[in-house]
């Protein structure tokens, strides 16, 4: 049974990873770390909670002690933890350091130590920073743009130079702009979504222009699976769903999808460092044999449904329930 240690495995991607994971390989048994910060979610994992195969720790990969132990128990390190939203790195940068390249560190002081067969390091295509011409390509300099692309361009280099100079079996996969159902609702289709549905302001920064790449996170799961079994140690891989559109064309089809007026559009004030374009270019992958599954037309919409149906999840979060049920239980 190939053990795995998930870590950041009760975020969005994470969740979505792990249960991806034990949905399709029966022989593994993943231990999911998390530390349980504002955008952690044991909601994520409600229908995990009676699979043996599954085992949750609320824990900080800063804790060399804990990630020590767990680290030599596990075949596999999937590293999606981090601080991730652009925003907030702006306002309180510090966190962001401490956790994508600190934590990183300690991950793979303890790869190193106890010799896992592979360390996946989930780094974004943030890093390369704005492209206004062609995609992106993996050894593009770098140049990251804001605190949070900063941190994980710091994790990224700092694992790869762990393949470098220890012979840590790193893979390193950036990836495109994720969607899909528990995503938290800061981030720009569930927050645009819930807000359309309760009538809401949908706040669109400068002139909604800004143009991403959209991948299904269960397209960015199987890659993460693909790499694995075939990727090579110490390469960086980009993962992308080929669906680039700007922040205006979203907001038209959550709007249309909902039925709700284009009144619900509110301009606000930029962001600062905003960059223009991220785009990647996903040969390399493609070459494996890889490419996404889902249509994004159909999977766009299958995700506005997602929050329809589910509005107990993010209700909880918005309304502040979820917090508190949190700190009632973890003190803090």
């Amino acid at each position: 049974m190939k053990r795995y240690l998930v870590t950041g495995g009760a975020g969005f991607i994470g969740s979505n990873y792990v249960r991806n994971l034990l949905n399709k390989e029966k022989d593994v048994s993943v231990t999911n770390l998390d530390k349980l910060t504002y955008a952690g979610n044991l909601d994520n994992l409600r229908d995990l909670e009676n699979d043996s195969r599954h085992h949750f720790v609320k824990g900080d990969i800063g804790d060399a002690e804990l990630i020590d132990g767990l680290v030599r128990e596990a075949d596999i390190v999937v590293n999606f933890a981090a601080e991730s939203h652009v925003d907030r790195s702006i306002g309180k940068p510090d966190d962001f350091i401490t956790t994508d390249i600190f934590g990183a560190f300690v991950l793979l002081e303890a790869a190193r130590k106890h010799g896992v067969e592979k360390f996946i390091q989930i780094s974004t295509d943030e890093v390369y920073g704005s492209t206004e011409g062609a995609s992106f390509v993996e050894n593009d300099p770098l140049m990251p743009s804001s605190p949070y692309s900063a941190s994980k361009a710091g994790a990224d280099r700092l694992a790869y130079s762990y393949f470098v100079t220890y012979d840590v079996p790193v893979i390193i996969t950036r990836c495109s702009n994720n969607f899909g159902p528990y995503q938290y609702p800061e981030k720009l289709i569930p927050l645009f979504v819930t807000n359309a549905m309760d009538d809401k302001h949908l706040p669109i920064y400068g002139d909604g222009k800004y143009i991403r790449d959209w991948i299904h996170v269960i397209d960015h799961c199987d890659a993460v699976d693909f790499l694995i079994a075939n990727g090579k140690l110490g390469e960086v891989y980009n993962i992308g769903g080929g669906n680039e559109r700007t922040n205006l064309e979203i907001t038209a089809i959550i709007l249309e999808k909902l039925g709700k007026p284009e009144s619900l559009k509110t301009y606000v004030e930029d962001r600062l460092g905003h960059d223009r374009r991220y785009s990647v270019n996903c040969a390399k992958i493609n070459a494996l044999g890889w490419k996404p599954n889902f249509e994004f037309k159909t999977a766009i919409q299958d995700t506005i449904q997602w929050y329809e149906n589910n509005r107990w999840w993010w209700e909880r979060i918005k309304s502040g329930e979820y917090l508190e049920y949190y700190k009632a239980h973890y003190g803090q």
